[in-house]
């Protein structure tokens, strides 16, 4: 197999240059490629761009953790401008009653910003759009799309200013949350895993509509109209017309309103509870639970796939890297084979987590003795990328005295860790009690003194703890374990603010006083209260949970995204839809919260939005909207946001609100429940044969691509060199 030097080499240098200095230019250039495809290979980023020494030093720039900083906080100040805009959010609260006027910024402060922003995403898609050059920036759909979205921005941000920022809409901010898209690969790939997953959910969707109008027309025949006003009460108020039977079995349907929707019909005749129970077991507890295992089915289907081609990429960079550091060498016999020391020279300029280098130069040294690798050995050398890591603590200090020994081992059991933890709860429960005996009484009233006493023993015993524990432990093994660290800080916190009550707040001091005495207490009994969570890792399957939950944290940000993008357009929807359009009645503006609670008992209907002082619920500025949405998403009562703007509006708001309920809370969350589940079904399959003691010296960091790794099959060889061959830039011949 005979490999020619890569397109685009040969213009890199002129003609006036030696053979040596040419070589030498060649080889820096092979180098340096290798560099950029491992890089591409651990990020799982495309190879398919420009490969010239000039090209190649502008991607690791635009890649760097600088630019990539820059770019986040771009996109975040962009994001964040929807609470200063107007309507601004900057005000102390957003109650209709007793709003007070926000500051709005002038015309010119947030477009100023806006537009720095816009034109580093214009500076941002020129680097990109040149790096993959113009064949393939014509195949990708996600930068055309950047691009026709910085225009529709800049010809808004144009239309703002020349209407001296008085337009009643703003259509840039309803595609902002495409810059936080197009940023993010996985956030492209799960975006791409819910549209594929969109018709086996509506074929779902469709029966729970066939079920939900099958029992609206049995209902509406039920509870029809009678002559006998008594016995009209369920038709009145939920049956009434199409519209409304639709929507009080639709809210049925997520249990807002059960029971009051069947008690009129109820307390009439028992058998009508037939009806409503009929529509629960159908509905909520059989189809929307078949709709969570269909999206979870369907979404984990097409989520596979897509980190397939995830795995495909990190497969082609490293293929890549060892053929352009073949070119380096004369293959003198049919195997190719790549130097060692390239091979090491490379890793040193590789930008990468120390532990993986450490891992790959330790394998590559391996083959330090035959000085060559052939391509499996050097694919095989960077499986480590694909590896758990594992980070085991340091070794116990050495001391040379018996007795120094003896109180190691001591300090050092676990068994001091259970005392430690049985202490925890005593100084909680302590807490607990003297709050109890104190609920009743002022901040003036308490006597805190025999509170701060006990406190002051409990921490000078955590104290204690932590010194013989660094003693046992050392410096570094101490800080190596991550509840030390939580559990040293809180200790030394609390110790500080002890020590300032005392000296401070020594009788006899004021009355005045004991407020800000108080604020303090309740500082050092909450760090006290939470300081308890420290035996989290001591509880086998409580340290799974906790730890399922940082991965969430960090390796599932994809999804958190999607949510923000989410909840971000149908805050922006909402605002231009029915911004200003619940009015509080005029007169209560002045009233006290109690006063206003009395009136609306009085005046309003019993559940109605007003009755139940939802005011501070709506959408007259962004932050609001989130809140709200965020209330509808829970449903929780989310029918009286429906009947308030169906009122103050049309019956057609109520659209808005069932849509926003089947993106966030049917599918949404159904996706993030099932993401959970398969996070802690990987976590319990890796550490179930573990005992507490090695969860707790082991730690696993797992990845979204760990998590399915072993359902992930591996390209072939065939598929690899298929992928090399369509690279653009890269020209080679086999």
């Amino acid at each position: 197999m005979e490999t020619d030097p890569l397109l685009g080499s040969s213009t890199e240098f002129g003609s006036g240059r030696s053979d040596s200095d040419s070589s030498d230019a060649d080889e820096d250039l092979y180098l340096q490629q290798a560099v950029v495809f491992i890089e591409d290979a651990i990020h799982y980023r495309s190879i398919n761009h420009r490969v010239d020494s000039g090209s190649l030093r502008m991607y690791r720039c635009y890649y760097s953790r600088l630019c990539q900083w820059v770019l986040a906080a771009t996109i975040t100040v962009v994001l964040l401008l929807a609470f200063v805009e107007r309507p601004s959010s900057l005000s102390k609260t957003s109650d209709l009653r007793h709003r007070s006027e926000p500051w709005n910024p002038p015309c010119g402060l947030t477009e100023s910003i806006e537009m720095v922003c816009l034109l580093i995403f214009c500076l941002d898609l020129g680097m990109k759009s040149y790096l993959i050059g113009w064949e393939e920036f014509k195949k990708c759909k996600w930068l055309i799309s950047y691009m026709v979205v910085l225009s529709i921005s800049i010809i808004d941000w144009v239309l703002s200013i020349s209407m001296l920022c008085h337009e009643t809409l703003r259509v840039r901010r309803l595609f902002r949350p495409f810059f936080l898209l197009q940023n993010s690969s996985l956030m492209k790939k799960t975006l791409k895993c819910i549209k594929r997953t969109l018709p086996e959910i509506a074929s779902v969707i469709l029966l729970l509509a066939l079920h939900l109008c099958l029992f609206t027309m049995i209902g509406m025949l039920l509870f029809a109209k009678t002559a006998d006003q008594q016995e009209n009460e369920e038709w009145l108020l939920h049956f009434r017309d199409l519209p409304r039977s639709i929507t009080s079995l639709l809210v049925l349907l997520t249990t807002a309103n059960n029971p009051d929707v069947m008690i009129p019909a109820y307390s009439q005749n028992r058998a009508y509870s037939i009806f409503f129970i009929s529509f629960s077991v159908i509905g909520t507890y059989c189809l929307m639970n078949l709709l969570t295992a269909i999206i979870y089915n369907q979404f984990r289907g097409y989520l596979l796939m897509s980190l397939q081609t995830s795995i495909i990429r990190r497969r082609v960079g490293i293929r890549a890297a060892f053929q352009v550091l073949s070119c380096q060498r004369t293959q003198a016999s049919a195997q190719v084979l790549v130097r060692v020391h390239a091979v090491l020279k490379v890793m040193s300029r590789v930008k990468m987590k120390s532990y993986y280098r450490a891992a790959i130069n330790a394998a590559v040294q391996a083959h330090a003795d035959v000085g060559f690798m052939d391509r499996e050995q050097f694919q095989k050398v960077f499986d480590e990328l694909d590896k758990d890591r594992i980070t085991e603590h340091p070794p116990l200090p050495q001391y040379s005295s018996v007795l120094l020994q003896k109180l190691q081992q001591l300090f050092s059991h676990y068994y001091l860790t259970v005392l430690g933890n049985a202490v925890a709860l005593t100084n909680v429960m302590c807490i607990c009690t003297v709050l109890v005996l104190n609920s009743e009484k002022t901040t003036v009233e308490r006597n805190n003194s025999n509170l701060e006493i006990i406190n002051l023993c409990f921490i000078l015993y955590y104290l204690l703890e932590m010194c013989v524990k660094i003693f046992a432990f050392g410096g570094r093994g101490y800080l190596s374990y991550r509840n030390n660290i939580f559990d040293g800080v809180l200790t030394v916190l609390l110790l500080v603010l002890q020590v300032t009550i005392f000296i401070k707040y020594t009788p006899p001091s004021p009355v005045e006083s004991n407020s800000s005495l108080w604020e303090l207490v309740r500082l050092v009994n909450m760090l006290i209260v939470f300081r308890f969570l420290r035996i989290i890792p001591d509880i086998k399957l409580m340290a799974l949970v906790a730890s399922t939950l940082m991965d969430l944290v960090k390796n599932l940000r994809a999804f958190a995204g999607i949510l923000v993008v989410v909840y971000y357009v149908f805050a922006v929807l909402g605002i231009w839809l029915f911004e200003g359009a619940i009015k509080p009645p005029p007169g209560i503006s002045g009233l006290s919260n109690t006063a206003l609670q009395n009136v609306s008992n009085a005046s309003m209907e019993c559940g109605t939005y007003e009755q139940l002082g939802y005011w501070p619920n709506n959408f007259d500025d962004f932050a609001a909207a989130i809140i709200l949405l965020y209330n509808v998403m829970i449903v929780n009562n989310w029918q009286a946001f429906m009947d308030a703007y169906s009122r103050y509006t049309s019956e057609w708001s109520k659209v808005y609100f069932v849509c926003w309920w089947l993106t966030s809370s049917v599918m949404w969350v159904n996706l993030f429940v099932a993401l959970i589940l398969e996070n802690f079904i990987y976590k319990w399959d890796r550490s179930h044969s573990c005992s507490i003691t090695e969860v707790e010296k082991i730690q696993y960091e797992t990845s979204i691509q760990l998590m399915f790794r072993e359902q992930i099959q591996e390209p072939t060889e065939e598929e690899l060199l298929c992928q090399l061959h369509r690279h653009p830039h890269l020209h080679l011949q086999w």
